[in-house]
């Protein structure tokens, strides 16, 4: 993937959604280009791994290449009455946390980094696949002919991006055998420039196990709205370490802000409130000494942790971040997202979606659990689950008035109908004393959607 990447999909969304047979439809199903036309948001961008099935976890197989799937980023963009959407090809993981894409404020660039690389000739499992060490930048600008913009070799194994408030330098955290990096890569004018990398280890944050990197394993990276700081979830560790970032956005110098916090289990995504007072993590709470996909994932609800940040003017050495508490969420939990005004919190949840059907642990529905959040104390209190029929639902996000919550479902189950396939499952968010979902459908998308980021 050396050159332009050629697009290889543009049409109109011109299909329906028929109402769910499962016992969570939703009344009246609506059509797919109703549901988009709701959404506040002028793109949205989902990114699809073709490697991987739902099953793969378990049997370490790639999906047959005769199913004819692809990795692919997907934009949609409304034109009058009418949805664009279209797709390009470009390398990504579901391996990775669902913080692997990216949509730049004016929704003129995409941001994408790959954790496996693309499938070799004659790869058929996992282990075939190699280490990704791209990060990339597509137009979407021509809603009808996307453009990869550039490409950057960054280290081995990335796991997650963030793209800075003012849309110039885009943060990644990578995985090596050796050392566990924070990358920051300007990018202007539609090109990528200097790299700056630095080892979590030179930063204080090291590890002491017999594995490697001393079992540090960085999953998130999250910029401050400030775009002064930087947070690093340590999943391995239970631990968010935050870094103050200075210098100029070619040559930027990192340092520790404040002490490093310890949260719940498996701290796998995170993300910074919309007024920057708070940090909010998702926790998985998998056993990472288990050898097997049983004894991996918990049977235990994860959690959320909420730490209050210290006062950004005080001096990074003198900084203190407390954790105040958290809130159960739903089984096996990937994704977060924040409601615009700071006041809702919804982790996406896999259950049981991840087992395959003859597992006594294998569920049809995975759920999202939406959270009341209260910005000027940080209190945050457990509202509902909605469940959906779907296998390995990772991201999700609201809508930028918040009024919508859109998850991303990886694959349908065998025999689902299209209603019941990979895609966005999209909720309208009752506001009020008692904030709640209404399911609204799912918009159909390419196998194996795992992420999703919105432009207003």
């Amino acid at each position: 993937m050396n050159g332009p990447i050629l697009t290889a999909a543009t049409l109109a969304i011109a299909f329906s959604l028929a109402a769910p047979q499962s016992m969570q439809a939703a009344e009246g199903a609506q059509a797919a280009p109703e549901i988009l036309r709701r959404i506040s948001a002028s793109r949205i961008a989902v990114i699809s791994d073709g490697d991987f099935l739902a099953r793969t976890y378990g049997t370490a197989e790639l999906a047959p290449r005769n199913a004819g799937y692809r990795d692919l980023l997907t934009i949609m963009s409304p034109a009058g009455d009418t949805i664009i959407t279209t797709s390009i090809p470009v390398s990504n993981s579901v391996t990775s946390a669902p913080e692997i894409l990216a949509l730049s404020e004016d929704g003129q660039t995409a941001f994408v980094t790959e954790r496996l690389g693309e499938r070799p000739k004659g790869g058929n499992r996992i282990s075939d696949l190699p280490p990704g060490r791209r990060l990339f930048a597509v137009d979407p600008s021509n809603g009808a002919a996307l453009r990869l913009s550039d490409t950057v070799e960054i280290e081995a194994f990335p796991e997650a991006l963030s793209l800075s408030p003012d849309g110039e330098s885009v943060a990644v955290v990578s995985n090596t055998p050796e050392a566990s990096f924070v990358q920051i890569v300007a990018y202007r004018d539609g090109r990528f420039s200097r790299l700056a990398r630095f080892d979590l280890a030179d930063l204080g944050v090291r590890g002491s196990e017999p594995a490697p990197r001393g079992g540090v394993t960085a999953t998130n990276v999250h910029w401050h709205p400030s775009g002064r700081f930087l947070a690093v979830n340590i999943n391995t560790q239970n631990r968010v370490a935050f870094f103050e970032v200075t210098g100029a956005n070619d040559a930027p110098i990192l340092r520790p802000w404040g002490n490093v916090v310890e949260v719940g289990a498996d701290p796998f995504v995170g993300r910074f409130t919309p007024d920057g007072r708070h940090y909010l993590t998702a926790n998985w709470g998998r056993n990472f000494t288990a050898t097997n996909l049983e004894g991996r994932i918990p049977q235990t609800p994860s959690t959320i942790s909420v730490i209050r940040l210290a006062d950004p003017a005080t001096s990074p050495q003198s900084a203190r971040h407390d954790l105040l508490g958290g809130a159960e969420t739903g089984l096996s939990s990937e994704g977060i997202a924040i409601s615009p005004d700071g006041q809702l919190a919804a982790t996406v949840n896999m259950r049981g979606t991840a087992f395959p059907p003859g597992s006594a642990r294998f569920h049809r529905d995975a759920s999202v659990t939406l959270l009341s959040f209260d910005p000027a104390t940080g209190a945050i209190s457990r509202l509902a689950d909605y469940p959906f029929e779907g296998s390995l639902p990772e991201g999700g996000t609201f809508d930028r008035t918040g009024d919508h919550f859109l998850a991303t479902v990886f694959q349908g189950h065998d025999g689902a109908g299209r209603e019941a396939g990979p895609g966005l499952e999209v909720f309208r968010v009752a506001k009020g004393d008692r904030a709640a979902l209404k399911r609204l459908g799912r918009v159909p998308l390419p196998h194996g959607a795992h992420h999703v980021d919105l432009a207003p």
